[in-house]
């Protein structure tokens, strides 16, 4: 057997080499393979073939798209550690609609994560424009994508002052606010929050008094917000709310959020509760101290990712666009880089879905028997 070594194994035959053989000028190849319109049809086969017969691949396509300029990937500029978009349904649902309209238009999709105290990922992403998606207002990373100029699209984050890009956005605080109007007109007083990380490298733990515009985060400050606003209509005061902060957005988290919430001296009735992911958690704590759900205990989360309509007792959520959201962001992305000026679209509708885990508060209950 010819065994070659390895110096020779790597080496590439080149594009002069295949010109040499064809006895054409280097830029006739080129032609061959970026522009066949400007040669004979037999004259492009007789250097294809000659470049079959050599070994020669093709012009090498990153550096062309260097050239170009272009790179032919979307990056995705996200919060959290890379498998978190992998781990998360929500992450997977905005990603594979962002992915869906990339795909559409023969691009990539290049996922950009943190963390937040490194921008040099940002600065060296081979991308041609970036979706930002709800990263903190004082994030580096979002200074580092802006300082790029390239075309960029934010979602769940308004644009900082200055900054003209397109938005898409779900209606966060109306959805957060028929959650808590559903629990009030169930006859709930003594309410909980489990909470998304409020700012980044939070540590978690009991956040008593913290207003609700005391995040970071745009669509956590919009939850928040909404929140209060129905509490405050029926005469709660925020004040007397616990409010529990994750610092990850995982069930293990909402767990651990629920089992101090539930052991206070006087244990919320109803708990809200940001993502379906943490309230996953929240109704695992719940059957763990033999609390029923919804006789003793109400807990309505955000998302309807699938597992909310399996778990048992199935979960009262507010439902977002999560597919749709992620499309929506892919296609003004790709506006933007055929030169287009696509302006933002309306918040896309949130809708509560009511399922078993919410019911009359337990002095209702008791008071009607």
């Amino acid at each position: 057997m010819d065994v070659k070594t390895s110096s020779q194994a790597v080496r590439r035959p080149t594009l002069k080499e295949v010109a040499a053989a064809v006895g054409v000028a280097p830029s006739t190849v080129s032609n061959a393979y970026n522009r066949p319109d400007q040669l004979s049809e037999a004259l492009r086969e007789r250097i294809l073939e000659a470049a079959r017969r050599l070994g020669y691949p093709g012009p090498n396509a990153t550096a062309r798209q260097l050239r170009r300029g272009c790179s032919g990937a979307l990056g995705v500029l996200y919060a959290d550690r890379l498998s978190y978009a992998f781990a998360d349904p929500v992450a997977l649902s905005f990603f594979e609609g962002v992915a869906a309209a990339a795909e559409e238009a023969g691009l990539s999709l290049l996922l950009v994560p943190g963390p937040p105290e490194d921008p040099g990922a940002v600065r060296a992403a081979a991308v041609d424009g970036f979706v930002i998606y709800s990263l903190a207002d004082s994030d580096p990373r979002l200074g580092a994508a802006l300082e790029r100029r390239l075309p960029t699209v934010f979602v769940d984050q308004p644009p900082p002052p200055g900054v003209l890009a397109p938005l898409i956005a779900i209606d966060d605080r109306g959805g957060a606010r028929q959650a808590a109007e559903h629990l009030i007109a169930l006859g709930h007083r003594r309410f909980g929050i489990v909470s998304f990380e409020l700012a980044p490298g939070a540590v978690g733990g009991l956040r008593q008094g913290t207003g609700p515009r005391g995040s970071s985060f745009a669509l956590t400050r919009d939850r928040l917000e909404g929140y209060a606003e129905a509490l405050a209509a029926a005469g709660i005061d925020w004040s007397e709310v616990a409010l529990y902060e994750c610092p990850e957005n995982d069930p293990s988290e909402g767990r651990a959020a629920a089992e101090y919430l539930l052991g206070l001296p006087q244990p919320p009735t109803a708990l809200l509760v940001l993502s379906d992911q943490l309230a996953l958690g929240v109704l695992e704590a719940a059957r763990a101290r033999g609390i029923a759900v919804p006789q003793q205990l109400s807990v309505v989360g955000f998302d309807d990712i699938p597992a909310a309509a399996l778990v048992q007792p199935a979960l009262t959520t507010v439902r977002q666009p999560l597919r749709e959201k992620g499309a929506w962001a892919g296609e003004l992305l790709l506006a933007l880089l055929r030169g287009e000026t696509p302006h933002s679209p309306p918040r896309l509708a949130t809708e509560l879905v009511l399922r078993a885990s919410s019911g009359p508060a337990p002095e209702v209950t008791r008071n009607v028997s």
